[in-house]
Order: C-alpha cells, then structure tokens, then sequence
C-alpha cells in the first residue's frame, strides 16, 4: 500500500536527493553506467538533483542524464571553481533542461547548502577524497543528532566494500558504535547480475523509500540553554 503525502495546499513533492560522486569519469564502465541509470531514476520519481556542480565526470553524467529524462537538477559550486571553469576532468556533458546553478563562496557553504537542499537523503557513488568527506560528514550530522536523512551508498563492483570492512573494524575497537553503524547503507547488486547492467537508480529509490531513522542523535541541538 502507498500513502500520498499532503499538506493543507495539496500533495508534497518528492524529497529532493543529494548525490555525491567523482568530478572525474573513472576508468569503469559500470560506475558511469550506475551514474546515468541514478539520474534517470531520480527524474521518473520527480525526486530534485542536488549535486556538486560539474558538468564533467560521474558529476556531469549524473545531472545530464536527470536533464534528460526531464528532471529538476540544482548544481551548487564555489565562485572559485566557477570562476576557472568548473570542476572536474574529461569530457563536459550537455545540461540543457530544468537546472539551476547556485555559487557560493565556500566548500564550507556548499556542502552546507547541499545538506539543506538534500531534504530526501543523500546517495553516494564511487568518488575520490571529496566524495569520501561528504559521506563522512553528513553521516556524521546524523550520529551528533543534526539531521535525520539516508546516506545511501551504492556499492558498484564493490568499490565501497573497503568503507565496510573499516566501519567494522571501528566498531570492533569501539570507536563506532554499533547502533551507530548503520547509519550508512550499503546497497550491493545481486551476485548473479552484471554490475554494468543492474538498475541501480531503481535500487536506489527502494532503498530511500524503505529507510527508517531508528537511530537517536547524541545530542540535542535545539537545545540553548544548558
């Protein structure tokens, strides 16, 4: 059974997603098949792109494939990247269709308006050092009781598996707790599939859709008085 949601002006929009992922476009095909089948999902569900900016990459094969299935795609990028270019290496992708560009003045402020924008959850692909720290920080948030949203990271031919394993390990050692490790969720495609050909924007959107927050922040952060 599906329940729309309403408010007293009609019904509400799907939840806007944030997707962090490489400004570059790798060297395996099925990371930017993943890539393109995430943004096409992302505008049949309706569901707003929010990502970094770059019409290169992981990053301009996200957008430009949401642009083209007709979705709504907001890129946010600091004036400084903007001002030489954009970010990212290889081919530039075509965005043409409903995107909307916001410049910022910082990697602090993009990353903060990102989150703020991300009201559906944020979903992770393969990336580099970048990618690695957004995951972290807004996984973070959710543990420190800033927010309450989906991270989803969608484990292509296993790239995130050594995030796993570390995340068990610092649960081991007691440095995460254990009800905080699943604060991320690991999405891996059947075994008998082609990594290249699985639909992983489907699995993506069953994975936001089917996310419970069950986890309690450590702290208060309405709070402003001690």
């Amino acid at each position: 059974m599906s329940v729309a949601l309403t408010t007293q002006s009609g019904p509400l929009a799907p939840a806007s997603v944030c997707v962090y992922c490489a400004a570059s476009p790798g060297s395996i095909p099925a990371h930017r098949a993943a890539a393109a089948s995430v943004g096409a999902a992302l505008a049949r569900a309706g569901r707003t792109l929010i990502y970094g900016g770059s019409s290169k990459g992981l990053m301009g094969i996200v957008s430009s494939s949401c642009l083209n299935a007709g979705g709504d795609v907001t890129g946010i990028i600091p004036y400084a990247m903007a001002a030489t270019g954009g970010e990212g290496t290889g081919d530039e992708f075509e965005q043409k269709g409903k995107l909307k560009t916001i410049i910022v003045k910082s990697m602090h402020e993009r990353k903060m308006k990102m989150a703020i924008l991300a009201e559906g959850g944020f979903v992770a692909l393969p990336g580099g050092y970048g990618t690695l720290e957004e995951i972290f920080e807004v996984t973070t948030w959710s543990q420190l009781g800033i927010h309450s949203k989906p991270v989803i990271l969608l484990n292509v031919e296993g790239y995130f598996n050594p995030l796993r394993m570390f995340i068990q390990d610092a649960v081991a050692a007691v440095y995460i707790r254990q009800q905080y490790a699943e604060l991320i969720t690991f999405v891996d495609a059947p075994s008998d599939c082609s990594q290249e050909s699985f639909d992983w924007g489907l699995a993506m959107l069953q994975s936001l859709s089917t996310w419970n927050s069950a986890k309690e922040g450590l702290f208060q952060w309405a709070r402003t008085k001690l």
